[in-house]
């Protein structure tokens, strides 16, 4: 299976499941939780992220899954490069300890992903006369 193809492999309804299904993961990694008080929202990011080693290794491979999933929905090769970067940036910046607990709760990498995914989601859609803007 090729990383990248130029269209999604699934039909619309289940595009729009697996969209449904990321955006769930990626709030719950990195906002299901408020700080009162505040609007700062963070995830289970924060709080996997505490275990030493396992911890970012988990949640790397969450990640991973996400940019997985892009692939599968078409997006390109470029943009997956993008989302492998903000993955990088937050392994990287969350493997020292308690400095990058607050680093994760600062990038946010899957909403990022997310985001990205989404717009390419909508560009294509818009691109092939499903959705209107």
């Amino acid at each position: 299976m090729a990383w990248a193809a130029t269209e999604p492999l699934f039909p619309a309804s289940d595009v729009t499941a697996r969209l449904a299904r990321l955006r769930r993961l990626a709030w719950m990694i990195d906002a299901v939780f408020l700080l009162p008080g505040t609007r700062f929202r963070f995830g289970l990011n924060s709080v996997i992220g505490l275990l030493p080693v396992g911890g970012d290794t988990v949640l790397g491979a969450i990640s991973l899954y996400i940019i997985y999933e892009a692939a599968r929905l078409g997006v390109p090769k470029h943009k997956l490069a993008r989302m492998l970067a903000n993955v990088g940036v937050e392994v990287l910046g969350g493997s020292v300890p308690i400095i990058g607990d607050l680093f994760d709760m600062a990038l946010k990498a899957n909403l990022r992903n997310l985001a990205i995914i989404e717009d390419h989601v909508r560009g294509t859609a818009w691109q092939q006369g499903r959705w209107s803007r």
